[in-house]
């Protein structure tokens, strides 16, 4: 069940920052994180976020954390 909730926000983060024309290279540099993290937030194993990384993505997509949970 939790690895499908990862999986899901994963992808809301994704496509946002698609949207928002952010590479994963830009968003990591953004929230001060590696690259290779956002590959996994938005790969196929995600990690367990912590609320305080999903505020710090939330921020820079110009979003809120509970949009990013809304699916």
């Amino acid at each position: 069940m939790q690895q499908a909730i990862n999986l899901k926000v994963g992808q809301a983060i994704k496509n946002l920052r698609k949207k928002r024309r952010l590479t994963q290279e830009q968003l990591a540099e953004t929230i001060k994180t590696s690259y290779k993290y956002m590959q996994r937030i938005e790969g196929k194993t995600p990690p367990d976020l912590r609320l305080s990384t999903l505020k710090k993505i939330a921020d820079s997509l110009k979003t809120t954390p509970s949009k990013l949970l809304n699916f």
